[in-house]
């Protein structure tokens, strides 16, 4: 028995959710950017016309309850197949079966893959020539970013729809719907305050399975015939935070990190660095993030940034966690409300790629090196300016190659402390270039 042969009785052995999982296009929640009236995908279930297509969304947003509702709608054969238990070896055999119902019985196979991600691009590979063919219309589900995890052949002979987070009124639809059908918890004089429902609804991060799970264990462990909200807090335990290290939503909240200090806003930033540690975030790969961001995004507009950055990574070793949430807070505040310039971000990579395209250019023979007798006939060093000699320091003359005199790399804001270095290198390059008296 297949994912999709399970009954939705009330068997005390299968979990709420998947005993509450809907069965028809109406009693799935939530999604109405796809499922509505009218919508494209809700017009391709009822008409059976389904071409290859990819789920895309987080954990509990009904990808694969939409795969049990199409195979309930769709005349043509329905596979399910999971990628984290099946092989390749298994593709083949479905993919054989296919050619033999649409030779001889001109049937269609739809073949749902959960997880798809779970099989690495060569692998994928074992699709595309069924679904080019039309033997197999591929139905994918996955919580990764497609454009990085499927192949993109594959990807491109397919309709990607992006399932959404659940809301917290999608929810409690669903908890209501748990504490009333017959499938569902089955105790007909079981209640639930309202606060306790607000809380499943909050706290379950847009999960389904979350919210359902949690109502469970409460409706097990509840002593009477009320769910209190304390109730609730002790079969929740801790919220369940959307926060995969190696996929998507990682790089997600990563960015509103890194973003919210750009974008000097500490609130913001000290949300999402709660968001991380929260979730178990490794804190010095924070920190990692902290002192690149110090020298990409502040640069010279406040110097101190990248010491600030460098101290809290101290700190986070000398001190360890809990308490180096403190010195993280610190750092963060401090970066989100430092000036911002990344002139030498930009710096850097402007010259990089002009080595790239200029290749070795030969350095000027006034500033090479001249410790031998035949060096200085060469003439080099010859006509050099020794800076200490000139006022302020400084004397007008090439470092660059000739061959990119004049080039500017490095453009100083007026922010900050930059606005001090702009004003500086303005005043040195209009004239001083007057030796100083002996």
């Amino acid at each position: 028995m297949d994912l999709f042969e399970q009954t939705a009785q009330n068997n005390d052995n299968t979990p709420l959710a998947e005993r509450m999982r809907p069965q028809t296009l109406d009693q799935v929640v939530g999604q109405q950017h796809l499922l509505g009236q009218g919508k494209l995908l809700r017009k391709l279930i009822e008409t059976d016309q389904l071409t290859s297509i990819i789920f895309w969304g987080p954990p509990g947003t009904g990808k694969t309850t939409l795969g049990r509702v199409i195979a309930n709608h769709t005349k043509s054969r329905f596979v399910f197949f999971s990628a984290v238990l099946g092989s390749i070896k298994e593709v083949r055999e479905i993919i054989a079966e296919a050619k033999q119902q649409r030779a001889y019985h001109n049937r269609k196979t739809l073949l749902f893959v959960d997880e798809i991600h779970r099989f690495n691009k060569a692998q994928q590979d074992a699709f595309l020539p069924a679904v080019e063919k039309g033997e197999i219309t591929l139905i994918g589900a996955t919580t990764e970013n497609p454009s990085f995890e499927v192949n993109s052949a594959l990807l491109s002979r397919s309709r990607v729809f992006v399932l959404e987070s659940l809301t917290p009124t999608d929810l409690k639809i669903l908890l209501n719907r748990a504490l009333s059908a017959q499938q569902g918890l089955n105790k007909p004089n079981l209640t639930i305050e309202e606060s306790a429902l607000d809380f499943f609804a909050d706290q379950a991060g847009g999960d389904a399975r979350i919210a359902l799970g949690a109502l469970e264990v409460a409706a097990a462990a509840v002593q009477g015939n009320v769910i209190s909200l304390e109730t609730a807090q002790e079969a929740m335990q801790k919220k369940a935070l959307l926060y995969d290290k190696g996929g998507e939503e990682h790089y997600n909240v990563i960015s509103a990190f890194i973003k919210s200090m750009r974008g000097s806003d500490p609130d913001a930033a000290l949300y999402w660095l709660a968001r991380m540690l929260e979730a178990g975030e490794d804190p010095l790969f924070l920190v990692r993030r902290m002192v690149i961001f110090a020298s990409e995004d502040i640069g010279n507009a406040d110097p101190r940034a990248l010491q600030i950055a460098l101290a809290v990574q101290q700190a986070v070793h000398f001190v360890g966690l809990p308490e180096a949430r403190i010195n993280l807070a610190q750092g963060v505040t401090y970066l989100a409300t430092a000036p911002k310039s990344n002139a030498s971000y930009l710096g850097i990579d402007e010259a990089l790629a002009e080595v790239r395209k200029s290749g070795a250019l030969p350095v000027p023979k006034h500033i090479r090196n001249a410790p031998t007798k035949l060096m200085k006939q060469l003439d080099y060093g010859k006509g050099y300016k020794y800076a200490h000699n000139y006022q302020e320091g400084f004397a007008e003359q090439t470092h660059l190659p000739e061959q990119i005199k004049g080039k500017c790399f490095y453009r100083s804001s007026n922010r900050g402390y930059e606005k001090l270095i702009t004003e500086r290198m303005s005043q040195l390059k209009n004239g001083f270039d007057k030796e100083t008296p002996e």
